[in-house]
């Protein structure tokens, strides 16, 4: 592979002439509506459920369809950030976004609101490595983490806010207004952008493979499907094991051409960076278990405690602010001390936090479920940008977008999946329990089978949390100058 097919088109651009603020101003605005929206329906799916007529398994494509889609478009991205400016980028992100919105805000079905959310992660999906490209390029290595501590706020604080709100609105107004009043903060953002969004790349138009783009959609897309349709079918279910075969094969065929094309869509040299690719997988481990409790704590909350959507909302608001606050305290915090003295306690919380959880019951009060969330949104919010941060650092600047492309979509899809998973492993264990009841249409009877799911979903969690605790031991840091010099090829070497 010669190195120069990739080569950075981001080292062209005089940063100093840049505004950086009034850029940043624009990411932030828009990228917090896009990831708001990846959680917002949390505390509205047992409502939906309900007033949609569809079952758990069926409305929780809202939130993995979402994410799913945003997972298939990211790869794609690294190779459009070179044939559209990052301008261009931003607006057709935030106006996908806007129309998406719009159809989701007056669907009269299941089927129309799931393509408005479909639209709508079509604009999530080119925003997310469109924020962190930019930001690698205007932000010196040494000054990154408090910027990323920044970006944290958003990409942690939006998610985790987006269940209160939706409880909030959901008790108070119809589950409608969860777009309605998105849609003036969407408008927001691409007036902002198109006042004071900047070109931070030159266009460099490389051969487009049309092949690893169909391969990687196929790839991720078959993958998630099938952990989604698990819970509806059955891992016995031939539409379940061939879609993830046929996934599985084309992420294989999509890895196996990334390596021998000239210009590949996504460029898996970063993974030739030891510390990238340990970062890279931790992410992956953390984002299962954050997005799964994210859906699982606000039907827990409303299905065993039964409390109102508005007083789940309100239970997770606390821990939600604490991460917002966070943040960008972490972020400082890195570039002070380095990665493993945050990551490591950071993950060690989500553990305890998630072991707390497979205690929980019809007893659990409200107090000690804030108890909870907060150790677990804390641990998030320590080990979450800061292990990102670290394996962007690794990478020589031509790996750039590339790198932010693959933890993009290797995140979004880690979360479709365990949200997939965790909702497949609540519904089959509480369904377990029923059949070997006596009476499974005894109320009681019922309510001990959603914690028995509950619980099982939680146990689960608990040993991703394990495994991302003993990776993050690996994690060491790293001379970011000696980290970001060019990797050598076999072609350089002649």
């Amino acid at each position: 592979m010669n190195p120069n097919t990739t080569q950075t088109h981001t080292s062209q651009v005089d940063v100093s002439k840049l505004k950086i603020i009034p850029i940043f101003i624009a990411l932030i605005v828009g990228a917090f509506v896009s990831l708001l929206n990846e959680t917002l329906l949390g505390n509205a799916l047992a409502v939906l459920v309900e007033d949609l007529q569809v079952s758990y398994a069926t409305i929780q494509w809202l939130t993995t369809g979402y994410m799913l889609v945003v997972g298939v478009l990211v790869p794609v991205t690294a190779i459009l950030q070179q044939w559209l400016t990052s301008r261009q980028m931003f607006l057709a992100s935030m106006v996908s976004f806007f129309i998406g919105t719009v159809i989701a805000a007056i669907a009269p079905s299941f089927g129309v609101l799931l393509i408005g959310r479909i639209i709508q992660a079509l604009g999530t999906g080119l925003m997310i490595p469109l924020m962190m490209n930019t930001i690698l390029v205007i932000i010196p290595p040494e000054k990154r983490g408090g910027a990323m501590g920044l970006i944290g706020l958003v990409m942690t604080f939006a998610p985790a806010i987006g269940p209160t709100l939706s409880g909030i609105i959901v008790d108070q107004l119809n589950w409608r207004w969860l777009f309605i009043i998105v849609i003036p903060l969407a408008a927001i953002s691409i007036i902002l952008g198109a006042l004071y969004m900047k070109n931070v790349t030159v266009v460099t138009k490389p051969k487009v493979d049309w092949l690893s783009i169909i391969l990687s959609t196929i790839g991720f897309g078959g993958i998630v499907y099938s952990f989604s349709a698990s819970g509806d079918y059955g891992w016995s279910d031939p539409i379940v094991y061939t879609t993830m075969i046929a996934g599985g094969v084309s992420l294989l065929l999509f890895i196996l051409r990334q390596l021998r094309v000239e210009s590949p869509i996504l460029d898996l040299r970063a993974f030739r960076f030891p510390m990238f690719s340990l970062t890279v997988v931790l992410m992956c481990v953390v984002m299962m278990s954050m997005f799964s409790t994210m859906v699982l704590l606000p039907l827990f909350l409303q299905t065993v405690l039964l409390v109102t959507a508005f007083k789940s909302g309100l239970i997770m608001l606390p821990a939600s602010i604490l991460n917002g606050i966070m943040a960008p305290i972490t972020g400082k915090l890195f570039d002070r001390f380095g990665p493993r003295v945050i990551i490591v306690p950071g993950i060690a919380l989500m553990v305890l936090a998630i072991w707390l959880f497979t205690g929980v019951g019809s007893d659990t009060t409200s107090a000690q479920i804030i108890t909870y969330h907060i150790i677990l949104m804390v641990g998030i919010a320590l080990a979450m940008m800061p292990t990102q941060t670290h394996g962007l650092n690794q990478l020589t600047p031509d790996l750039y977008p590339h790198g932010t492309a693959i933890f993009s979509t290797l995140m979004q899809v880690a979360g479709a999946i365990g949200t997939a998973l965790f909702i497949s492993r609540m519904s089959n264990s509480a369904a377990a329990f029923l059949q070997n009841s006596e009476n499974p249409l005894d109320p009681a009877q019922q309510l001990l089978a959603s914690i028995e799911g509950f619980r099982a979903a939680f146990a689960l969690g608990l040993v991703l949390g394990i495994l991302a605790l003993l990776l993050a031991f690996f994690i060491r840091k790293t001379d970011s100058k000696k980290s970001n010099q060019p990797a050598v090829s076999s072609n350089d070497q002649g």
